[in-house]
Protein backbone atom coordinates (compact mmCIF):
# COMPACT_ATOMS: atom_id res chain seq x y z
CA UNK A 1 0.00 0.00 0.00
CA UNK A 2 1.71 3.46 -0.48
CA UNK A 3 2.40 5.44 2.21
CA UNK A 4 1.12 8.78 0.82
CA UNK A 5 -2.70 6.65 0.34
CA UNK A 6 -2.14 6.33 4.35
CA UNK A 7 -1.72 9.47 5.04
CA UNK A 8 -4.12 11.52 3.12
CA UNK A 9 -6.83 8.98 4.43
CA UNK A 10 -5.45 9.65 8.46
CA UNK A 11 -6.20 13.29 7.73
CA UNK A 12 -9.69 12.83 6.10
CA UNK A 13 -10.26 10.25 9.80
CA UNK A 14 -8.49 13.23 11.38
CA UNK A 15 -11.32 15.71 9.71
CA UNK A 16 -13.90 13.95 10.72
CA UNK A 17 -13.48 12.79 14.24
CA UNK A 18 -10.49 14.39 15.49
CA UNK A 19 -6.56 13.59 16.36
CA UNK A 20 -7.66 11.82 19.64
CA UNK A 21 -10.28 9.71 18.10
CA UNK A 22 -8.08 8.52 15.48
CA UNK A 23 -6.58 5.12 16.17
CA UNK A 24 -4.15 2.97 13.36
CA UNK A 25 -7.29 0.14 14.29
CA UNK A 26 -9.60 2.87 12.65
CA UNK A 27 -6.77 3.81 9.74
CA UNK A 28 -6.26 0.12 9.11
CA UNK A 29 -10.13 -0.54 8.52
CA UNK A 30 -10.90 2.43 6.51
CA UNK A 31 -8.07 1.16 4.44
CA UNK A 32 -9.24 -2.16 4.19
CA UNK A 33 -6.09 -3.64 5.27
CA UNK A 34 -4.51 -4.22 8.65
CA UNK A 35 -2.43 -2.60 11.39
CA UNK A 36 0.66 -4.78 10.50
CA UNK A 37 0.41 -2.85 6.71
CA UNK A 38 0.63 0.55 8.54
CA UNK A 39 3.93 -0.23 10.79
CA UNK A 40 6.04 -1.33 7.52
CA UNK A 41 5.85 2.49 6.80
CA UNK A 42 5.17 4.20 10.43
CA UNK A 43 7.10 3.43 13.69
CA UNK A 44 3.79 4.84 15.32
CA UNK A 45 0.98 7.33 15.27
CA UNK A 46 3.15 9.61 16.23
CA UNK A 47 5.22 9.76 13.53
CA UNK A 48 2.39 9.02 10.48
CA UNK A 49 1.14 12.78 12.42
CA UNK A 50 3.89 14.28 11.78
CA UNK A 51 3.40 13.38 7.87
CA UNK A 52 -0.42 14.44 8.19
CA UNK A 53 1.08 17.84 9.22
CA UNK A 54 2.99 18.01 6.76
CA UNK A 55 0.57 17.17 4.08
CA UNK A 56 -1.30 19.74 5.11
CA UNK A 57 1.25 22.31 4.15
CA UNK A 58 1.32 20.69 1.10
CA UNK A 59 -2.10 21.80 0.45
CA UNK A 60 -0.54 25.52 0.57
CA UNK A 61 -0.41 27.00 -3.13
CA UNK A 62 0.92 29.83 -3.80
CA UNK A 63 1.87 30.11 -7.80
CA UNK A 64 5.03 31.76 -8.51
CA UNK A 65 3.37 33.89 -11.09
CA UNK A 66 1.05 35.56 -8.12
CA UNK A 67 4.06 36.80 -6.06
CA UNK A 68 5.49 38.42 -9.54
CA UNK A 69 6.31 41.92 -8.75
CA UNK A 70 5.09 42.15 -5.82
CA UNK A 71 6.50 44.03 -2.49
CA UNK A 72 7.84 41.94 -0.14
CA UNK A 73 4.82 43.03 2.35
CA UNK A 74 2.05 41.88 -0.59
CA UNK A 75 3.38 38.39 -1.02
CA UNK A 76 3.85 37.73 2.38
CA UNK A 77 0.51 38.78 2.80
CA UNK A 78 -0.77 36.60 -0.30
CA UNK A 79 1.00 33.50 1.80
CA UNK A 80 -0.18 34.12 4.77
CA UNK A 81 -3.57 34.00 3.61
CA UNK A 82 -3.15 31.07 1.30
CA UNK A 83 -1.62 28.98 4.78
CA UNK A 84 -4.91 30.66 6.89
CA UNK A 85 -7.02 29.36 4.39
CA UNK A 86 -5.56 25.67 4.18
CA UNK A 87 -5.61 25.72 7.97
CA UNK A 88 -9.34 26.35 8.18
CA UNK A 89 -10.15 23.50 6.18
CA UNK A 90 -8.82 21.43 8.95
CA UNK A 91 -9.61 23.02 12.23
CA UNK A 92 -8.97 19.22 14.02
CA UNK A 93 -5.80 18.74 12.97
CA UNK A 94 -4.55 22.33 13.87
CA UNK A 95 -2.76 20.93 17.12
CA UNK A 96 -0.22 19.11 14.67
CA UNK A 97 1.37 22.48 13.27
CA UNK A 98 1.71 23.66 16.97
CA UNK A 99 3.11 20.59 18.48
CA UNK A 100 6.28 20.38 16.96
CA UNK A 101 9.26 22.30 14.15
CA UNK A 102 7.29 21.37 11.04
CA UNK A 103 10.65 19.75 9.04
CA UNK A 104 8.45 17.52 6.25
CA UNK A 105 9.33 18.46 2.89
CA UNK A 106 6.83 20.51 2.44
CA UNK A 107 7.71 22.48 5.52
CA UNK A 108 11.54 22.70 4.39
CA UNK A 109 10.19 24.07 1.11
CA UNK A 110 7.66 26.49 2.35
CA UNK A 111 10.11 27.61 5.20
CA UNK A 112 13.20 28.12 2.19
CA UNK A 113 11.22 29.72 0.10
CA UNK A 114 9.64 32.32 2.43
CA UNK A 115 13.54 33.17 4.23
CA UNK A 116 14.85 33.64 0.78
CA UNK A 117 11.44 36.39 -0.32
CA UNK A 118 13.16 38.32 3.19
CA UNK A 119 16.42 37.97 2.02
CA UNK A 120 16.19 38.77 -1.56
CA UNK A 121 14.63 42.54 0.00
CA UNK A 122 17.11 43.45 2.12
CA UNK A 123 16.30 41.59 5.46
CA UNK A 124 19.33 40.41 7.66
CA UNK A 125 19.57 36.77 8.26
CA UNK A 126 18.77 37.33 11.35
CA UNK A 127 15.68 39.06 10.94
CA UNK A 128 14.45 37.16 8.32
CA UNK A 129 14.39 33.96 10.40
CA UNK A 130 12.23 35.65 12.81
CA UNK A 131 10.36 37.26 10.59
CA UNK A 132 9.83 33.60 9.22
CA UNK A 133 8.65 32.65 12.58
CA UNK A 134 6.33 35.33 13.81
CA UNK A 135 4.63 35.07 10.81
CA UNK A 136 4.32 31.33 11.58
CA UNK A 137 3.36 31.41 14.90
CA UNK A 138 0.64 34.33 14.48
CA UNK A 139 -1.18 32.62 11.35
CA UNK A 140 -1.42 29.03 13.09
CA UNK A 141 -1.94 30.69 16.76
CA UNK A 142 -5.08 32.61 15.25
CA UNK A 143 -6.31 29.53 13.25
CA UNK A 144 -6.35 27.69 16.30
CA UNK A 145 -7.83 30.03 18.74
CA UNK A 146 -10.51 30.78 16.23
CA UNK A 147 -11.22 27.52 14.63
CA UNK A 148 -9.23 24.62 16.37
CA UNK A 149 -11.21 22.26 18.67
CA UNK A 150 -12.99 23.96 21.77
CA UNK A 151 -12.68 27.79 19.94
CA UNK A 152 -15.64 29.63 21.65
CA UNK A 153 -17.44 30.63 18.42
CA UNK A 154 -19.61 33.28 20.37
CA UNK A 155 -22.93 34.44 19.43
CA UNK A 156 -21.90 37.99 18.32
CA UNK A 157 -25.17 39.72 19.65
CA UNK A 158 -25.18 37.32 22.71
CA UNK A 159 -21.82 38.86 23.37
CA UNK A 160 -22.70 42.52 22.54
CA UNK A 161 -25.45 42.24 24.67
CA UNK A 162 -23.54 40.98 27.67
CA UNK A 163 -20.81 43.70 27.20
CA UNK A 164 -23.64 46.15 27.38
CA UNK A 165 -24.99 44.96 30.40
CA UNK A 166 -21.97 45.76 32.42
CA UNK A 167 -21.67 48.11 35.36
CA UNK A 168 -20.93 51.32 33.28
CA UNK A 169 -18.75 52.57 36.19
CA UNK A 170 -16.19 49.72 35.97
CA UNK A 171 -16.70 48.86 32.79
CA UNK A 172 -16.41 51.90 30.53
CA UNK A 173 -14.10 51.26 28.16
CA UNK A 174 -15.35 47.74 27.03
CA UNK A 175 -18.95 49.10 27.07
CA UNK A 176 -17.44 52.20 24.84
CA UNK A 177 -15.49 49.59 22.23
CA UNK A 178 -18.58 46.70 22.40
CA UNK A 179 -19.63 47.53 19.10
CA UNK A 180 -16.51 47.07 17.46
CA UNK A 181 -15.47 44.22 20.30
CA UNK A 182 -18.50 42.77 18.32
CA UNK A 183 -18.99 43.50 14.76
CA UNK A 184 -15.33 42.92 13.11
CA UNK A 185 -15.75 39.66 10.46
CA UNK A 186 -13.03 37.17 11.41
CA UNK A 187 -10.77 37.43 7.77
CA UNK A 188 -11.00 41.19 8.74
CA UNK A 189 -8.93 40.65 12.17
CA UNK A 190 -6.61 38.33 10.78
CA UNK A 191 -5.91 40.68 8.19
CA UNK A 192 -5.61 43.51 11.11
CA UNK A 193 -2.98 41.73 13.07
CA UNK A 194 -1.30 40.28 10.11
CA UNK A 195 -0.56 44.03 8.81
CA UNK A 196 0.08 45.02 12.84
CA UNK A 197 2.89 42.41 12.25
CA UNK A 198 4.00 43.58 9.02
CA UNK A 199 4.60 47.35 9.80
CA UNK A 200 6.92 46.30 12.58
CA UNK A 201 8.93 43.72 9.99
CA UNK A 202 9.50 47.05 8.09
CA UNK A 203 10.40 49.04 10.76
CA UNK A 204 13.04 46.87 11.79
CA UNK A 205 13.75 45.98 7.85
CA UNK A 206 14.46 50.03 7.75
CA UNK A 207 16.20 50.15 10.84
CA UNK A 208 19.15 47.14 10.00
CA UNK A 209 19.50 48.39 6.71
CA UNK A 210 20.20 52.18 8.52
CA UNK A 211 22.49 50.36 11.25
CA UNK A 212 24.48 48.79 8.17
CA UNK A 213 24.59 51.62 6.70
CA UNK A 214 26.04 53.87 9.61
CA UNK A 215 28.44 51.01 10.03
CA UNK A 216 29.52 51.40 6.59
CA UNK A 217 30.36 55.00 6.78
CA UNK A 218 32.16 54.36 9.78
Amino acid sequence: MDAGRIVDTALKLIDEVGIEALTLRMLADTLNSGTATLYRHFNGKDELLALVGDRILGEVRVPPEELEGLSWRDAVTVAAEAFYGTLCRHPNALSLLAAQVPVGPNALRARERLITLFLSHGFPVSLAARAFTAIGHYVIGFAIQQHGPGAPGEDQGQLLYYYHSLDPTAYPATMAAADELTSVPLHEEFRFGLDLLLSGLEESRLSSAQEREDAGGL
